[in-house]
């Protein structure tokens, strides 16, 4: 991976320059699709490339969401899924309130009128 100062705004992500990654995200993706920006060691402050105000400050730029975190120390990792989960709930949720035709949908736990295989609505 190659490595940019980080005046330089080049921050990546396994190689790939995040203003690149939102571009391609933003052109090819779902329209509305949830992002998150993320730092991941945060607990490795010796090394550390970018900093909390600059991830901050790119993610603002972005208008995303940001959070550091550390795989390692447990920090965070949790509030990264849940947070992500949470804000792909409610858009979905918001999507149906607004368009109810907008696509198909799962409604778990409820029975469709429909056998599943034979199973008498169950699935297995």
């Amino acid at each position: 991976m190659k490595r940019y100062p980080t005046k330089c705004w080049q921050v990546l992500i396994r190689g790939l320059d995040i203003r690149t990654w939102f571009s391609n995200v933003e052109q090819h993706a779902t329209e509305g699709v949830n992002k998150i920006l993320i730092g991941n060691k945060c607990d490795w402050e010796e090394k550390r490339a970018v900093s909390t105000e600059q991830g901050q400050a790119l993610a603002d730029e972005l208008g995303i969401p940001f959070l550091e975190v550390s795989a390692k120390s447990n920090i965070n990792v949790d509030k990264a899924f849940y947070s992500l989960a949470s804000d792909i709930k409610k858009r979905l949720i918001d999507s149906a309130r607004t368009d109810p035709a907008a696509g198909p949908s799962v409604n778990v736990g409820q029975a469709s009128g429909e056998s599943a295989g034979g199973m008498g609505g169950k699935c297995c």
